[in-house]
């Protein structure tokens, strides 16, 4: 190839480039950064959604599950003071949530005649088997933040392979074009995986924190049945 035709040649490689950085300067910027950051960008994507899906999947179960302790405990307490548990039982099935069925677990057992071991095995085995339902998938909230950011590493790593690749074989005239493009892939990457993985780790420190919260009230509320029960075994009615 003469020196003209090398010449005109790398001058059109230069044209097409940049109609390709125009163009994707015309998308809007999460086009744009899809269009640069490559496939790895789908499967930060797909994470995001499954992430988005347990966020608000947890967020309508804990409202539907959300009981006020003070009003709930007062109520109770009450008709157990009065001896009443079938009241309290029926009070429970009303609300049905981890702290209401843990304590119907322990009135049921109280209004069977049952020891007092009896009602705090009740009770512990009505927390082992609500509290799951209150956990659901948030624990998986770790997994995709984890997992999002290398996600972000790995594009990270296959744009610059595939930048420093492309400057390589490239044109003097190119070769700045094509190293900015295999950044461009990398830092879009690294971003949109940060990004995910910020809102999985806040999302689960929040999860749990709420999650922790309500174990402890289920637990502190069965042991204040469980004494109050014993206390009032003589007015207990049948």
């Amino acid at each position: 190839m003469n020196p003209t035709d090398a010449a005109a040649a790398a001058t059109q490689a230069a044209t097409n480039a940049a109609v390709q950085v125009a163009t994707a300067d015309n998308m809007n910027f999460i086009q744009r950064a899809f269009h640069e950051g490559g496939f790895v960008m789908y499967i930060i994507a797909a994470i995001f959604i499954m992430s988005i899906m347990v966020i608000v999947d947890r967020i309508m179960k804990l409202k539907n599950l959300n009981v006020d302790k003070k009003e709930f405990t007062d109520q109770i307490f009450r008709m157990v003071v009065a001896g009443d548990l079938r009241q309290a039982i029926s009070y429970c099935d009303a609300r049905p949530a981890a702290l209401t069925n843990t304590v119907k677990a322990g009135l049921v057992q109280a209004m069977n005649k049952r020891p007092d071991e009896e009602i705090q095995v009740a009770m512990d085995a009505a927390v082992m088997r609500e509290m799951p339902k209150v956990e659901g998938w948030v624990s998986f909230l770790a997994v995709f933040g984890n997992i999002a950011v290398l996600a972000g590493l790995l594009g990270t790593i296959v744009g610059m392979i595939g930048s420093f690749k492309a400057v390589a074989v490239a044109d003097p005239a190119t070769k700045s074009i094509e190293l900015s493009k295999g950044i461009s892939h990398a830092l879009n990457c690294t971003a949109f995986g940060l990004l995910v993985s910020i809102l999985c780790i806040v999302a689960y420190g929040l999860f749990q924190h709420r999650i922790q919260k309500t174990e402890n009230e289920v637990v502190e509320t069965s042991m204040s049945l469980l004494n109050l029960v014993v206390a009032n075994r003589e007015k207990i009615r049948d």
